[in-house]
């Protein structure tokens, strides 16, 4: 069996750092978004351990802000550190995934 922690791990830390650029927000719109664009088995025990983790990289910044429904939430921001980042997991990805991509079409192409 597959194992896919490994990549899944790599792969959402980009995707977060991708959701962080485009607005400010927390952990559970993350999550939200995440299951929106097809990551299905995403829960809050994989996406906080994350946050936690690209925080400790200076990838991104938190805060608590006041929450219109409830007690203060944290909300994170992307640092120039982490769209550097971004930018390198995006390039590299775009590359990676043309040639994963070729190597599984091959059936019988040889």
């Amino acid at each position: 069996m597959f194992d896919k922690s490994q990549l899944m791990r790599g792969t959402l830390e980009g995707c977060i750092l991708k959701i962080i650029s485009l607005n400010v927000t927390y952990g559970y719109e993350i999550m939200e978004k995440l299951k929106n664009y097809g990551f299905d088995d995403i829960q809050e025990g994989t996406i906080y351990p994350l946050l936690v983790r690209l925080e400790k990289k200076g990838l991104i910044l938190a805060e608590f802000r006041p929450s219109p429904l409830g007690p203060s939430r944290k909300y994170y921001f992307i640092t120039n550190e982490g769209l550097e980042t971004l930018n390198s997991f995006e390039v590299y990805w775009n590359s990676i995934s043309i040639a994963v991509r070729k190597i599984i079409d091959l059936e019988g192409k040889q």
